[in-house]
């Protein structure tokens, strides 16, 4: 059980394991690979967005299994189409191998890293555990295979029944006796590369938010052509020239080079530092600055957020100062700071005139550490995720019977109306839920969807807070 419990937890990379000198294998568990479990429905909303609902079907059935080869991907995936299409339609595989193809040359799918061929005696013992490696030029190259086919029509419940071990008999037994072309290329989800889009949107709506539509796709633009160029660590997109930027904006969209001059002169001169100019040839080079600044939102009141935003900008500042800066009156400044300073949100620097440290002849200057901010916000969040899971939890288990109860004539509907069961039959399996049962199925499936919203909403500030913290540690 333990093998098996590790098998799954390496098949999914929530746990890596090293070979140690002495000859042991040490195993280490990934906690931030499994807090990102928490992301997965954004990753698969993600991929419906850029590539339909076959994207979106590729991504979800490769988070699932963690590992796949393409076919077997391929080949669910077109099953999967097939079962929602009208009667007589079915899914191509060379359409569902295409989608695969675009999402592996924009990087958001790659390859697993493989066992090396070794030359090794047969007889040679084999090592406790294998290492795996990948070359990087080929973590994005998709196999030339020739799939053909069109994805399957599930049989009835019936059939599937009866049939089920026999059926999954004679398809383990045809898998075993022909392999895949693709046998030992597997694929897995970049994150790396969603979290990349994520920051990039954010970036865009940033601009958009500050100066207006065509400076963000502008910016936009500028994104994409670096997009699978640029590494998700670095500070910096590729330095690209305005006449690329130019030739490469959007079809149809009407900017001429001398207005897109000017836009870029006016990013590039923002005190936010979208774009930075790193040079004058091809018309000027610029880069877009992908270090994430944190979103601060206060708690307390937009009064307190005021404080909160002066001190950023001004760094250090005394309580008279504050007062007159932020226009509040002394009472309320005195109050509000000194909430924000026992939650952490800003501290307090003493600077002594004389080595007494008397307090009449003593600096007390206000400041933001905006590191420890970001990292105490973190931690809220994640407490905030924790809370609305166990709520949700806790709301399944209160009424986990009358779910079970509901799950019960859902399937005995979905039954008898494959065997062509009369109106009135069905009505009154229907009626075996009562009217407050279903208020309540009603007031549950509310109050989960609106947890499952709220944890979905968390994790959009906890993204920007790690991405925040982990641009600014990395930053030269």
């Amino acid at each position: 059980q333990v093998k098996k419990a590790l098998c799954v937890l390496i098949q999914h990379n929530l746990v890596t394991y090293q070979l140690q000198k002495r000859g042991f294998v040490e195993y280490e568990a990934q906690c931030k690979r499994v807090l990102r479990i928490l992301r997965y429905p954004r990753y698969i909303y993600t991929a419906k967005t850029l590539y339909s609902d076959t994207g979106e079907l590729i991504v979800e059935e490769l988070l699932l299994n963690g590992k796949m080869t393409m076919s077997a991907v391929v080949r669910k995936v077109a099953d999967r189409l097939t079962e929602t299409m009208e009667d007589g339609k079915t899914m191509d595989y060379a359409d569902v191998s295409n989608t695969f193809v675009r999402l592996a040359d924009t990087h958001f799918v790659q390859r697993c890293p493989l066992v090396p061929e070794t030359s090794e005696s047969p007889d040679a013992p084999p090592p406790p555990a294998p290492t795996l490696v990948i070359n990087e030029k080929d973590m994005y190259v998709v196999p030339r295979l020739n799939l053909v086919g069109k994805g399957e029509w599930r049989r009835s419940c019936d059939e599937e029944e009866n049939g089920k071990h026999k059926a999954k008999k004679q398809k383990l037994d045809g898998e075993s006796s022909e392999p895949p072309p693709d046998d030992g290329i597997y694929w897995q989800v970049n994150i790396e590369r969603f979290h990349q889009h994520f920051r990039d949107q954010g970036i865009v709506s940033a601009v958009a938010n500050r100066m207006d539509q065509t400076s963000s796709e502008i910016v936009r633009t500028m994104l994409r052509m670096s997009e699978v160029t640029t590494s998700s660590s670095a500070p910096y997109t590729q330095p690209l020239s305005s006449n690329e930027i130019f030739r490469s904006l959007p079809a149809g969209y009407n900017i001429v080079k001398q207005v897109l001059d000017q836009y870029l002169t006016l990013l590039a001169d923002d005190p936010l530092e979208f774009v930075g100019k790193s040079g004058d040839s091809g018309g000027g080079m610029y880069t877009v600055s992908i270090l994430l600044g944190g979103n601060y939102l206060s708690r307390f009141g937009s009064r307190c957020a005021r404080i909160f935003r002066l001190l950023l900008r001004k760094k250090h500042l005394e309580q008279k100062q504050v007062e007159d800066f932020a226009m509040i009156p002394a009472k309320e400044a005195k109050d509000m700071l000194y909430k924000m300073l026992s939650e952490n949100f800003v501290s307090l620097q003493e600077i002594p005139k004389t080595p007494d440290h008397a307090p009449s002849r003593t600096f007390y200057l206000y400041t933001v550490n905006v590191l420890s901010s970001a990292r105490m916000l973190l931690h809220r969040c994640y407490k905030s995720v924790a809370n609305l899971i166990e709520r949700r939890q806790y709301e399944t288990k209160e009424n986990k019977r009358l779910l079970e109860k509901s799950q019960r004539v859902e399937a005995i509907l979905a039954s008898m109306q494959a065997t062509g069961a009369e109106e009135a039959q069905l009505q009154e399996i229907e009626e075996m839920i009562t009217a407050p049962e279903r208020q309540q199925l009603e007031t549950l499936k509310h109050n989960i969807n609106k947890l499952d919203a709220s944890e979905n909403q968390v994790d959009e500030t906890i993204f920007v807070l790690e991405s925040f913290l982990e641009s600014t540690v990395k930053r030269p």
